[in-house]
């Protein structure tokens, strides 16, 4: 079988590997697409292998169906249509026994931990798998890791209809947030500096806007009647928005972190005393989450197919890492893996 292999800083090579067969309570999947996120970027630039282990494949949002079962895994069988929610928690640990396996405090990631999903047979464990209807296209599988991600934000933010949200950051997560917080009946502002993404978020009907040239707060204020926004969503990562997410909300407003911030960044603790803010982590999903985005998904409510921008065979995956750092025209590219 093919597998592209990440060998150290910006190397990738593709090889013809032998394929794991599945031992019990594991299954043996066929890649079909997998999409490339930040996290794929960054160990791509080095800047994880304290935890991969090179060489080794990389990727985690997938889609594909099942080749082979292992034992134990009577609920599954070869032919049937999945994605994989890569988490593999330890299952003992005060987080996990408290309900809260996806942050478990010794959580290994699918994909970043152990090997991934660009190749063409890829073998996990059965509970991570969740079943895709017939009427979802392969590519639009490889949204449903994200997409939940969106769902489990989302949710967290306990958003209402009819309220007001600001998302920062209009990437792939925060556009998919966006269209989550609009299908649960909120009003949604987007903050993005880049024109391609500012344009498809107008074209999807988004009010959107460029910090750098518009007074967000002037903005939201004049949105609601000077209350500020319901909920803020920080995802872009960038110090001057976690500077600015204090100035959005209305009293007992919620601010919503996605973005990972490997530094600490200055954050305006007044306005939380002030204005009795409520601040919200948020990390990766929960089952629940993934089955809504499924459903999302097959319901054909979202435009998922515009978040897709380019779709790559798995020996041109070094480009489109490349065209990811570029920017420009770039929201979600996948690899085609089989």
């Amino acid at each position: 079988m093919k597998a592209a292999l990440y060998l150290g800083r910006e190397s990738i090579s593709m090889r013809d590997c032998v394929s794991v067969p599945p031992g019990p309570a594991q299954v043996q999947l066929r890649v079909s697409h997998c999409g490339l996120c930040g996290t794929d970027l960054h160990i791509f630039h080095g800047k994880m292998d304290h935890r991969v282990r090179t060489p080794q494949v990389i990727g985690h949002e997938m889609s594909g169906v099942i080749e082979a079962v292992g034992g134990n895994t009577d609920s599954w069988k070869p032919g049937d249509r999945v994605t994989v929610r890569p988490l593999d928690p330890c299952g003992h640990c005060p987080a996990c026994l408290a309900g809260h396996s996806h942050i478990c405090m010794n959580l290994k990631f699918i994909g970043i931990d152990s090997p991934g999903a660009m190749q063409t047979l890829w073998t996990v464990p059965a509970h991570t798998l969740h079943r895709l209807p017939s009427n979802l296209s392969f590519e639009t599988g490889a949204l449903i890791e994200p997409l939940s991600v969106a769902c489990h934000d989302v949710r967290l933010a306990e958003l209402k209809p009819g309220e007001f949200a600001v998302v920062q950051g209009g990437g792939p997560i925060g556009m998919l947030i966006a269209l989550v917080a609009r299908h649960a009946g909120a009003r949604v502002l987007i903050s993005e500096v880049n024109p391609f993404r500012l344009k498809l978020a107008h074209e999807l009907g988004f009010e959107a806007v460029d910090p750098h040239d518009t007074d967000l707060v002037a903005r939201v204020n004049s949105e609601t009647g000077g209350a500020g926004a319901d909920v803020v969503f920080e995802v872009s990562g960038v110090p001057a928005a976690a500077e600015m997410m204090t100035r959005l909300p209305r009293t007992r407003g919620r601010i919503v972190i996605v973005a990972i911030y490997p530094q600490p960044a200055p954050v305006t603790l007044f306005q939380f005393f002030w204005r009795e803010l409520k601040l919200i982590g948020t990390r990766v999903y929960e089952p629940q989450d993934f089955e809504q985005a499924i459903a999302l998904a097959a319901s054909g409510t979202l435009p998922l197919d515009r978040i897709i921008t380019r779709v790559l065979p798995l020996e041109s995956l070094a480009s489109g890492f490349y065209d990811m750092e570029r920017g420009g025209e770039v929201m979600k590219v996948l690899v085609r893996c089989s």
